[in-house]
């Protein structure tokens, strides 16, 4: 595995702060508020690409940053008007999950932005309650958005961006035909 400083990239730009990523300014409260002060390196090269709407795949060691790199980058494109799913992050495991929903919700404290952990052990009239208030973003493990999406209620159609945490892990895992299942479930425009 690489260290931190020695990243490979196709992406030459690098924002070495928050402040010149052009961001939102009530997601730059967040990020402030939330502890960061500077961008890690795999944050300087990975947040503008996925704002732009590129595809990213990025790897790096635990504790760089990946997390907050793809949250802000989602945090920018929500449209905080429309209380439709814009966002769908796939994890290996329930405690990820909702680990990864309580850094969304720090980072996007001003932004009054709704995220829903949909995880398996939990009660299903949960989630299809909560997913019939509208969650902007939701944190999910494959069987349980699966579910969602097959009974209706995870609706795909707004879902703009996609990411896959933890990739690797959820392959092994043998996750592999239900992530082809919801990713078929999703326009083909999506990031």
């Amino acid at each position: 595995m690489e260290s931190d400083n020695d990243i490979n990239s196709h992406y030459n730009n690098v924002c070495d702060s928050f402040d010149s990523m052009n961001l939102k300014e009530n997601l730059l409260r967040g990020i402030f508020a939330y502890g960061f002060e500077k961008p890690s390196a795999i944050q300087q090269r990975a947040i503008i690409p996925s704002i732009e709407g590129r595809n990213v795949i990025a790897q790096a060691q635990s504790g760089t940053g990946k997390t907050a790199t793809f949250s802000i980058a989602i945090l920018q494109q929500i449209c905080t008007n429309d209380p439709r799913c814009q966002a769908l992050v796939l994890v290996p495991t329930r405690e990820l999950a909702k680990q990864i929903q309580m850094v969304v919700l720090a980072l996007g404290d001003y932004m009054n932005i709704s995220c829903h952990v949909c995880i398996g052990g939990t009660q299903v009239s949960t989630d299809i309650e909560q997913l019939k208030l509208g969650q902007q973003i939701v944190v999910g493990t494959p069987g349980r958005v699966f579910d969602m999406i097959s009974r209706g209620y995870l609706r795909t159609k707004t879902i703009k961006c996609f990411v896959l945490d933890e990739a690797d892990e959820m392959l092994s895992l043998g996750f592999k035909d239900q992530i082809q299942d919801i990713f078929r479930s999703l326009d083909p425009a999506v990031q």
